[in-house]
């Protein structure tokens, strides 16, 4: 299946006097992993927040496989946040009940899988667990739908550089090319060989966007020199 996966045409959000979000436009395709990369306080959560539906936009429209906001689109999406939300008196067996009885695109054998190469006892709760293994039990729940868009909101900002290695594996192993990864960060260099694509979000506004390959071809630097010349201080 080709097309496009996410298209957000003339999308702002403003909270009060605080423009969060101007006149964002976006065309996704499937098969892609795309970053959505800025320094903190630049949108990024607030996109991710919007097309998952969370929050509405003040102006413009989001459509996810041709579909408005609504049940239509949030079962195409499976959405990592950027912190743990589940339950940490939950056993580990328990959330992937709750997420089978939830999403009838999860395929708990895949999530049993990833979570056996981990080593985690399925009977262990989650408060019993390091910080970095709740992060990993909730991505392997995320990945583990068979979603067109997955919304990874800041997936390595707060796990060790192996730990990192983990979760990009994870969601390179774990994606189909009917699907679309937008993966919000601002560690470039840890992400950037695996992003098809990427988009620059400053104070708001897409300041630059393309294939990761093209735009690495015309500026002479990587990526990562790149982040880091736009968004000097």
């Amino acid at each position: 299946m080709s097309g496009l996966v996410l298209a957000c045409n003339n999308l702002s959000k403003r909270y009060g006097n605080l423009q969060a979000l101007d006149g964002v436009n976006l065309a996704l395709e499937s098969g892609r992993i795309v970053g959505l990369l800025g320094p903190n306080g630049s949108g990024k959560t607030t996109l991710i927040k919007l097309v998952n539906g969370l929050l509405r936009p003040s102006k413009g429209e989001i459509l996810i496989c041709g579909a408005k906001i609504g049940p239509e689109s949030k079962a195409l999406v499976s959405y990592l946040s950027d912190r743990v939300c589940l339950d940490p008196w939950m056993r580990i067996r328990e959330t992937l009940d709750f997420y089978a009885a939830f999403y009838d695109d999860f395929r708990r054998d895949a999530a049993e899988e990833m979570l056996s190469g981990l080593g985690l006892d399925l009977g262990r709760r989650l408060k019993t667990l390091s910080k970095g293994n709740r992060e990993k039990v909730q991505l392997v729940l995320v990945m583990s739908r068979r979603a067109r868009l997955y919304l990874l909101d800041e997936p390595i900002g707060g796990v060790d550089p192996a730990a990192r290695d983990y979760i990009i594996n994870t969601i390179l192993n774990n994606y189909s090319q009917e699907a679309t990864a937008l993966i919000s960060t601002h560690l470039i260099q840890d992400v950037e060989a695996v992003l098809d694509d990427i988009i620059f979000l400053k104070e708001g506004k897409v300041v630059l966007q393309g294939r990761a390959d093209d735009i690495r071809s015309e500026k002479g630097m990587s990526i990562d020199s790149l982040f880091r010349e736009v968004f000097k201080c």
